[in-house]
């Protein structure tokens, strides 16, 4: 079975860091991608990074040169390091993994950690 858990959400200031780890309960080796999504109070769910098995990313223009997504493969946690934060990038993170099982598409979500800045 397949588990993710989110940790490192809370408050902070405009202009300073967070990160977010990820805790993955299976190897990254057999998800075809993975990624990082946030969803802001009134809007859609929406990318924010995303790597691919052979580790090229895509980044949304909104977070381009001020987040950096990565993947430590010895302790199954992805991250996502968050700098330069702005009120908005508020919202709910959520780690995403999508596999691919005989041409089928699955993807699996943690629960989310809430990330709020004040400006």
């Amino acid at each position: 079975q397949v588990y993710m858990m989110e940790s490192g959400g809370g408050l902070v200031q405009a202009g300073g860091s967070l990160r977010l780890s990820c805790a993955v309960s299976v190897s990254f080796f057999s998800f075809n991608t993975m990624g990082w999504y946030r969803q802001a109070p009134g809007k859609q769910r929406e990318l924010v990074a995303l790597i691919r098995s052979g580790g090229s990313t895509n980044y949304a223009d909104s977070v381009k040169g001020r987040f950096t997504i990565s993947i430590d493969n010895a302790k199954n946690t992805m991250s996502l390091q968050m700098n330069s934060l702005k009120p908005e990038d508020t919202g709910v993170y959520y780690c995403n993994g999508n596999q691919l099982v005989e041409s089928e598409s699955r993807d699996y979500w943690g629960q989310g950690t809430q990330v709020t800045v004040s400006s």
